[in-house]
């Protein structure tokens, strides 16, 4: 390392040469501790940023590392920064107007530096100190909050939200990791704590928070004002007509407003007035080459936002490039106004400007992966000769667990081992003792110098993807908005069959307002379901389109009901039998052989998950264990569900039997193919494949090495399953996306099963329970966690506009991807072909929809998989199982007529490789969206990233026909009593079934009992607003199992809402009567002004001995009628009262009946 004090002390700026890209963060951070102030980084882009923002306190833990990244949309785009971006920048300018307290080191990116921000002064002036104590009115934090840029919402899952209910303020500020809760009591501020977004509980207690604008943009009344004028003054007086000057004047935020920043400032500054006099600034060369690219960008956009021809007036009116982003003569000026030392890659002949670090990247295993040696020998003899030669030796892994594989065969390539090591002081420690140090650090690329020689896993192994760690966003806020039902939805009632949904009313019992959900039966008859006894209702699914509604009173739904139960009877029976089969054949026992399976593992270039190792470890147990293998694994497309096949065909054909892989399409079976040749490259076994569209010479080979086992593994179509076809020893049959194979082929793979190992991958998910009673059938292993983090997509929601689609088409383009445009209806591709026409002429598109017969619809997909074109035009069909990297871009035109797992599926489709992947969903231009709609959208917007795929899924199985487990006809026994009532029936008679029908398992949710009781039992309005909540907390009051999970979703209200109103109380003590009800067996209780009478359910009660002694006990209170009804003589005068004897009664009486049974 050189002298760090002569860049320190240096008064014109220098060149630090030999600084290796991966070297750049422990340059860095050396700098930043030498230094007198803070230490600033110019990287070239974002990543370049994250790479050293990642990686730089590994080598020095006292260092505070701040972010400064650039805004993540276009220049001129009509959409806004992200919300976590602006709260990024925000929170780093904010900490740049204190003097750092030790070492610190601000890394930012050439096009941040580019652009104007607040000045210093703006930025101190706009924060708020919140302590517990201080006073502030409700509608004065309502107001900064909406100044500041915070959007309202109802339930706080994203930066830069709020939402207020009743005392409670919910806030996710800028620069925290978590959200913060605010109790007033008035308008003092009692307490500040910290809750957890994903589960909205509390978890700890804050002294005092400093609250920082969500957005750069601030609309308080000066901003307001400044901007109306500078508007009318550089755009004319006709200019007040648009969209944008109305929504400002009104004080409403619109998408993409921060493009005009400047009207919004008293003047704006650049980052470089942000910094102290003795701030060390450097920059990397390649960021000044980026810095001309940039400035170009800017100008091309300002001209096609700026050439109004064909548009309507008004449309764009973008500001002067000068106003927001700094031009080059500017730039200049500020790098020679400090001295600006710039970092190389490359060495440089020595001069007094020229300071050498000595560091080169490291050692490359390129060339041996490419001819297919062994890449670990290489790298152990490599690292083992470093160090003997007295180098210290260094390995960075980007987890602990591939550490641990790494080391391990290194340590099996070349001696010795490689050691463990936590932090950098550690490592070269060790390293000077002569063996190889393995480390957890993320770096992309090594660096060497004389002494020390680091190698990072990549380097090895090739592009590796890590998973960053993220906070998981809340799947449950998610779902609990779309399982709450929207009007007009179908639901099922247990007792009366398929009606509407018309909403939640308040109907009077009594004197008290008690809250029903209201449905709609044929003839038009309404039927009030009371809020606890919702439970007899469920969601008939979404293909709701030709239902006829049932007819209250009639017979047809109990006889549809009792046919489909003998239906799902026999099915139970016939999975136990399969299964009683399977258990007592043999199979040839597969055994895992350490050396060569570990190389295998680590050509996968990605983290496994947690739920993937899981299912990994699941079917090679299964393999070991000497019994036909049938385990089903289901998780969403794009899970990782390939790998674990891999995994399994290698452990097989590596044992010696042979593997088939069937696939339900030519095309997939194509993509399975070329993965596996990929993966199998450099091992003794040969892949081969049958389809359609292999050669006759290939297949003919194929078959022959099938018959005298020289082939190993096999990839194709059901061709596979023709008698004609001859193996020598197959030993496992993989079968991909089972549910889209055909009756006849469902029931080969089936006699398949008894006698070879059998792993099935599917892509519908199956839900939780049902899978519980499967448990022992067919083995299960669901991947619900996304993969790696491969960049998260980033999500416009935007109304259609002609620039911004042909830039996002020709982006795309640019950087050799395709796109795909999806539209609702076949109606709409006319219009979008015509529009690609017109104002994409450079792009060659082919369309594909649903009417077009299979082979031909499979042909345009092969076409387009072969990038013969860069954009699909199609409808939904690309939700199901493509698999295509290279299109990174989606346009969902009219994105407000799709269901929300419909866009989650089809955004899913982009994304899969390194690049940076968008979705723009799209609405008509003008249109008033539905609120739902827009909900909708907004929740997709916020959801960059998120593994509720395979739940969301499931609620929208319903979309692509449930799980397959159970053969064909599922699907029309689902269409006759809806989803989830299916998926109910179905659990019991597997539970019937498995404990022998001996009359054990009765028939669970058959019991809802009803209570008619006097005293107000809602969530009130101004208690919880939103009603998609409302809706799901009282059926999660319905769906709790015991008393506990009452007491904690009374918790988790109070936590959240704040205190429980007196209704609310009452629901909770009417939820816990109800399960006491049902455990004696009690139909209905009805409290009147004079007594309460109770009905049993069949009028039987378990004990009636113990009854009768319970009734002499109380003997003047209670009264038993001869119709086995009982009476209670007793006028509770209060609703406190009513339900407090009520609750005691039940209490009793269930007493009575546990000790029966």
């Amino acid at each position: 390392m050189p002298d760090l004090s002569k860049i320190l002390a240096a008064k014109a700026p220098l060149t630090l040469t030999s600084v290796a890209r991966g070297a750049q963060p422990l340059v860095l951070a050396d700098l930043a501790r030498a230094a007198r102030g803070r230490v600033v980084f110019v990287a070239p882009d974002e990543a370049a940023m994250q790479a050293v923002v990642d990686s730089a306190a590994f080598f020095a833990p006292e260092l505070e590392v701040l972010a400064f990244p650039a805004w993540d949309c276009l220049p001129y785009d009509r959409a806004s920064p992200a919300l976590s971006v602006s709260a990024r920048r925000l929170s780093a300018l904010y900490r740049l107007q204190a003097r750092p307290a030790g070492p610190q080191l601000l890394v930012t990116t050439i096009n941040a530096v580019l652009q104007r921000v607040q000045n210093p002064f703006r930025i101190r002036e706009n924060v708020r100190l919140l302590k517990p104590g201080m006073s502030i009115g409700r509608e004065t934090l309502i107001g900064l909050l909406q100044r500041q840029g915070y959007s309202r919402t109802d339930t706080v899952a994203d930066a830069g939200e709020y939402a207020v209910r009743g005392s409670l303020f919910d806030i996710y500020p800028s620069g925290l990791e978590a959200g913060l809760r605010l109790d007033f009591f008035g308008d003092e501020l009692e307490t500040l704590r910290l809750f957890d977004p994903n589960t909205q509980r509390s978890t700890g207690v804050k002294d005092e928070h400093l609250l920082l604008p969500a957005s750069e943009a601030l609309l308080d009344e000066d901003s307001i004002k400044r901007f109306r004028g500078r508007y009318r003054e550089q755009f004319g007086a006709n200019a007040t007509g648009d969209p944008l000057y109305q929504a400002v004047s009104d004080g409403r935020r619109l998408a993409g407003m921060e493009h005009w920043l400047p009207l919004f400032e008293d003047r704006m500054a650049t980052l470089f007035d942000h910094l102290g006099a003795g701030d060390l600034t450097l920059i990397d060369s390649a960021a000044l080459g980026a810095a001309d690219e940039r400035l170009g960008d800017i100008a091309d956009y300002y001209a096609a936002r700026s050439d109004t021809s064909g548009k309507a007036a008004g449309s764009y009116r973008p500001l002067e490039p000068a106003a927001l982003y700094l031009d080059r003569t500017e730039f200049d000026a500020a790098l020679a106004q400090r001295p600006i030392h710039k970092t190389d890659l490359f060495a440089q002949p020595e001069s007094p400007t020229v300071v050498d670090f000595g560091f080169a990247s490291s050692r490359d295993f390129t060339p041996e992966r490419a001819r297919g040696n062994n890449v670990y020998e290489a790298a152990a003899k490599y690292l083992t000769g470093q160090a003997k030669r007295g180098k210290k030796t260094l390995i960075a892994a980007y987890s602990q667990g591939s550490r641990a594989r790494i080391a391990a065969i290194l340590g099996e390539a070349a001696r010795p081992e490689p050691v463990m090591a936590e932090t950098w002081q550690e490592a070269l420690g060790l390293a000077a003792k002569g063996a190889p140090v393995a480390m957890v650090l993320p770096l992309e690329a090594g660096f060497a110098n004389a002494e020390l020689e680091l190698v990072t896993e990549q380097d090895i192994l090739g592009d590796r993807l890590v998973r960053r760690k993220k906070r998981r966003k809340g799947a449950d806020a998610f779902l609990a908005e779309l399982a709450a039902l929207t009007p007009g939805d179908l639901v099922v009632h247990m007792e009366h069959g398929i009606g509407r949904y018309i909403g939640l009313q308040s109907i009077p019992v009594g004197d008290s307002p008690h809250d029903c959900v209201a449905l709609e039966y044929a003839g038009g008859d309404k039927l009030y379901v009371p809020v606890e006894n919702i439970d007899v209702l469920s969601r008939y699914g979404s293909d709701a389109e030709f239902v006829a509604l049932d007819r209250l009173g009639g017979e047809g739904w109990q006889k549809r009901k009792s046919r489909l139960k003998e239906r799902i009877r026999e099915i139970a029976h016939e999975l136990l039998r399969t299964a009683a089969l399977r258990a007592l054949r043999q199979a040839p026992v597969l055994q895992v052989e350490p050396s060569s399976f570990d190389q295998f593992v680590e050509k996968f270039p990605w983290q496994e998950t947690e739920d993937q190792e899981a299912a990994i470890e699941d079917v090679l147990n299964d393999l070991a264990e000497g019994k036909p293998m049938d385990r089903l694994v289901c998780g969403d497309v794009g899970f990782g569900k390939t790998e674990v096949a891999l995994r399994a065909a290698f452990v097989a054909a590596m044992a010696g039997q042979q593997v088939a892989v069937i696939a339900p399409t030519t095309l997939l079976a194509r993509q399975h193919f070329t993965g596996f040749t990929e993966r199998f490259a450099g091992f003794p076994l040969k892949v081969g494949r049958l389809s359609r569209l292999v050669g006759e010479k290939e297949a003919k080979a194929t078959k022959a090495g099938l018959a005298d086992g020289t082939t190993d593994i096999v990839i194709g179509t059901h061709a596979l399953l023709s008698k004609s076809l001859q193996f020598k020893r197959l030993g496992l049959v993989i079968v991909d996306e089972e549910q889209r194979f055909g009756v006849n082929h469902k029931e080969t793979l089936k006699q398949l099963r008894h006698n070879v190992h059998v792993l099935t991958l599917t892509a519908t998910p199956i839900p939780r329970t049902l899978q519980m009673a499967m448990s022992g059938l067919r083995e299960l292993s669901t991947i619900q966690t996304a993969p790696v983090d491969r960049l998260a997509v980033r999500t416009y929601v935007m109304e259609w506009d002609d620039m911004v689609m042909r830039e996002a088409l020709l982006r795309e383009h640019h950087r050799g991807g395709q796109s795909f445009i999806v539209v609702p209806r076949i109606a709409d591709m006319a219009e979008v072909e015509d529009w690609l026409h017109k104002t994409v002429p450079e792009i060659r598109f082919i369309s594909a929809h649903g009417q077009m017969t299979a082979s031909e619809v499979e042909e345009r997909m092969s076409a387009f998989y072969e990038r013969k074109y860069e954009v699909l035009l199609s409808t939904t069909i690309v939700e199901s199982g493509l698999d295509i990297p290279s299109a990174n871009t989606i346009i969902i035109h009219r994105a407000d007529r799709f269901g929300l797992a419909q866009l989650y599926q089809l955004r899913g489709r982009v994304g899969r490789s390194k690049l940076r992947a968008y979705a723009y969903l799209t609405t008509p231009t003008d249109t008033q969206l539905s609120e739902v709609a827009e909900k909708r959208l907004k929740v997709l917007g916020d959801l960059d990233s998120l593994g509720a795929g395979f739940q969301l899924a499931s609620h929208d199985l319903d979309i692509r026909g449930a799980g397959n487990l159970l053969g064909d006809e599922q699907s029309g026994h689902i269409r006759e009593v809806g989803f989830e009532l299916y998926q109910s029936m179905l659990e019991d008679a597997i539970l019937a079934a498995k404990a022998g029908d001996m009359g054990i398992a009765k028939e669970r949710h058959a019991l809802s009992p009803q209570i008619t009781v006097d005293a107000p039992i809602m969530i009130p309005e101004d208690y919880v607003p939103d009603l998609a909540v409302r809706m799901a907390l009282y059926r999660r009051l319905n769906d709790a199992e015991d008393t506990g999970e009452v007491e904690s979703l009374s918790a988790e209200m109070i936590d959240r809402f704040g205190p429980l109103p007196q209704p609310t109380a009452n629901l909770i003590k009417l939820i816990q009567i109800k399960r006491q009800a049902i455990e004696a067996n009690i139909a209905k209780i009805d409290v009147g002004a004079k007594g309460t009478l109770v009905s049993f359910h069949n009028d039987q009660f378990p004990d009636p001995a113990g009854l009768f002694a319970y009734a002499e006990r109380l003997a003047g209170t209670i009264k038993l009628r001869p119709d086995s009804k009982i009476v209670v003589v007793r006028a509770w005068g209060s609703p406190e009262a009513r339900l407090n004897g009520l609750f005691q009664l039940t209490k009793g009486l269930s007493a009575i009946a546990r000790k029966a049974r």
